[in-house]
Parts: C-alpha cells; sequence; structure tokens
C-alpha cells in the first residue's frame, strides 16, 4: 500500500494543482485585491518556494536516520529516488502527500496573512511547487536544448551522481549559492 501511494506520473501534478493555484490566485482578486498586488503576491509566494524547495531537499530528504523506521522512512521519500534516479514514476510527490503539506502551509498562510493575501501567496507558491516537480522530473527525462535547461539538468545530476551532500536546488542554484552548497564543478577540484 505505501509503495503505490509513492508512485505518480509526471502529469498528474499540473493536472491536479494547477488549477487549485489559480483558484487561489483568483480567489484573492475576487477578494478585492488589484490585479498587480495579486500577481506581485504570487511572485512572491512561487519564490518562496524556492527557498522551501532547498530547505526540504536539504534538511528532510537528506536527514541522517539511524533507526529503522527513520531509515525507512528515508528511504520512502527521498533514498529510492537515489538509488534509482531513473524511476519516471518516483520523481514527483504524489497528490496525497501534496496535499497534507498544502494543508500546513495554507494554516500557515491563515495565521500570518489575510485571506486575501494569503490566497495569492499559496497559490504563487503551489505554482512554484507544480513547476519545481516538473521541472525535476525534465531534468531526469528529458533532452534539453536550451542552455539554462542544460545547465540545470548537469547540475542536478550532479547532486545524484557526484556529490550528493551539495547542490539541492532544483529549480535554481540561489540558494545553494547563498548557503554555500554549490558543489565545486570537476575543474575546480583538481585545480584546488
Amino acid at each position: 500500500m505505501i509503495q503505490f501511494l509513492s508512485r505518480t506520473t509526471w502529469w498528474v501534478v499540473p493536472v491536479v494543482w494547477m488549477p487549485v493555484a489559480f483558484y487561489f490566485i483568483g480567489m484573492s482578486y475576487t477578494m478585492g485585491l488589484t490585479l498587480p498586488l495579486v500577481a506581485m503576491l504570487s511572485v512572491s509566494g512561487a519564490f518562496v518556494w524556492t527557498f522551501l524547495e532547498y530547505c526540504i531537499h536539504r534538511f528532510l530528504f537528506h536527514i541522517v536516520t539511524k533507526s529503522y523506521w527513520g531509515n525507512t522512512f528515508h528511504y520512502l521519500i527521498h533514498g529510492f529516488h537515489h538509488k534509482h534516479p531513473m524511476d519516471g514514476l518516483r520523481l514527483v510527490i504524489p497528490p496525497l502527500e501534496a496535499a497534507i503539506v498544502l494543508g500546513m502551509f495554507w494554516y500557515l498562510c491563515r495565521l500570518l496573512f489575510t485571506l486575501s493575501m494569503g490566497s495569492a501567496l499559496l497559490g504563487g507558491g503551489l505554482s512554484g511547487y507544480v513547476m519545481y516537480d516538473t521541472t525535476h522530473y525534465y531534468l531526469h527525462h528529458g533532452h534539453p536544448t536550451s542552455k539554462i535547461l542544460k545547465s540545470l539538468k548537469k547540475y542536478h545530476m550532479n547532486h545524484h551522481f557526484r556529490i550528493q551532500n551539495k547542490g539541492f536546488g532544483v529549480t535554481t542554484t540561489l540558494w545553494d549559492r547563498v548557503f554555500e552548497t554549490l558543489p565545486k564543478t570537476k575543474a575546480a577540484e583538481k585545480s584546488g
């Protein structure tokens, strides 16, 4: 049963979550926020997601565990992905698990912001999450032609196959640069 709940095809993420994101963003607008403010809050929510993406990957997905249950939990949430990085059914977060996390973030937004502002922030953050999950899948299975995506693919594959304790960003290297977890290139390792 647990194995079944940990497998998802990539397209489920945008199909399930983009309508929810648009609902939250639209809710802010219908509650009276101006379109520029809704857009700013939504972009801010997506930016905050990049920080959460980094923190979740670094501190939860790469947590050091010592007990049987801790090891089992870690293996199910991220260890399997590192052991089998090309398994296309374990590259995105299943909707049930994402819904639980979304509920916690919705509660936090309701505590910290007005309903109208929190909705736009959450909708933007959820859009950022969809970008993260679909980008993650593409980095594993796609064949990028743009310089940016080629660079991100190389960066992420480096995290999988060379230096697993660095390079925690998936959609951006920003937070790895800020927190000095940017892995050295092969050339820099040879010279230094």
